[in-house]
């Protein structure tokens, strides 16, 4: 089973092309860390923004560029049936350990649990490897009720959940309600904690880009019973968090990225980079993010000498 803090990597662009050697430096980086593996395709990966070629080839490029210990999720989620089963059965091919399928949405007002249950159904039953479920209403307007998501959990080869609603009640009751060993993620680090506690497995989070071992340390303090040290690291991301996700989505966390020296880069278009005061605001929270996980570790150090 799947299990960990997953980065959902951003897509390196230069000029409006991926640059695979920017990609390449990064994925070196995040090899080093304490990080279960990467999603490649995600919303932060700007998956609705590349074309299928160029999705093909970043599935095969990191998995090539990630040791073996790493895992690989694809996102591989597209409107039809069937054009995401040929994407989940190339990104097999290609060396995905797993595929992360979003709900369709264009025709929101008809993905109701039935079609969202056939969907996933048929996905499942043609898709070589796991089919992990994401559910992401904020971008999709569709949300995966718990009942929906227990219901599908019973199937063999849908093997867990990205949630992104934020919504923890709704995420206890995926859990509490699905069957034993279906994983549940937490989709945002604002919430990982959280989730851990409601028995979730881990998260894969748009911050965990930024502070990969940060956010893999509050999963290592949870599962050694250190809750008020997890809790206080969970507090201490908040506003990054944030930044990178509601407040300025794939902007900001690109704009992160840069920061603390990994390459960012700009969106591709028609998304904006962030500019001018916002990208000055965001160095603060990055600064002010840094400099309080790095204050917290010099006392729990001082706590353990004590």
């Amino acid at each position: 089973m799947l299990s960990g803090i997953f980065a959902p990597i951003a897509t390196p662009f230069e000029g409006d092309e991926i640059s695979y050697p920017r990609m390449k430096d990064n994925l070196a980086r995040w090899a080093g860390t304490g990080l279960a593996g990467v999603v490649v395709l995600g919303s932060n990966g700007e998956f609705a923004l590349l074309d299928e070629d160029e999705k093909e080839r970043l599935i095969g490029f990191v998995r090539e560029n990630l040791p073996a210990t790493k895992s690989v999720i694809a996102g591989t989620g597209c409107e039809s049936t069937r054009a995401t089963i040929r994407l989940s059965k190339k990104a097999h091919q290609l060396g995905a350990d797993a595929v992360l399928v979003v709900t369709p949405s264009y025709y929101k007002g008809g993905m109701t649990d039935q079609a969202l249950n056939e969907y996933y159904t048929a996905v499942a039953g043609e898709s070589p490897c796991p089919v992990i479920l994401y559910n992401m209403p904020r971008n999709t307007g569709v949300n995966m009720s718990p009942s929906l998501v227990a219901s599908m959990s019973a199937q063999k080869n849908i093997a867990g959940i990205k949630d992104s609603s934020g919504n923890i009640v709704q995420i206890s009751e995926i859990i509490a309600r699905s069957r034993p060993g279906f994983a549940v993620f937490a989709g945002s680090g604002s919430f990982l904690l959280a989730t851990l506690l409601m028995g979730g497995v881990g998260g894969t989070m748009a911050v965990a880009n930024v502070i990969p071992d940060v956010c893999v340390k509050i999963a290592s303090l949870f599962s050694e019973g250190k809750m008020d040290e997890a809790r206080n690291l969970q507090m201490k991301i908040l506003d990054l968090n944030a930044a990178v996700t509601s407040r300025w989505g794939v902007a900001g966390l690109k704009a992160a990225l840069d920061m603390v020296g990994y390459f960012g880069g700009d969106p591709r278009p028609p998304l904006m980079p962030l500019r001018g005061q916002q990208r000055a605001e965001l160095r603060d929270i990055v600064a002010r993010t840094l400099q309080a996980v790095e204050d917290s570790a010099i006392d729990d150090s001082k706590g353990d000498r004590t």
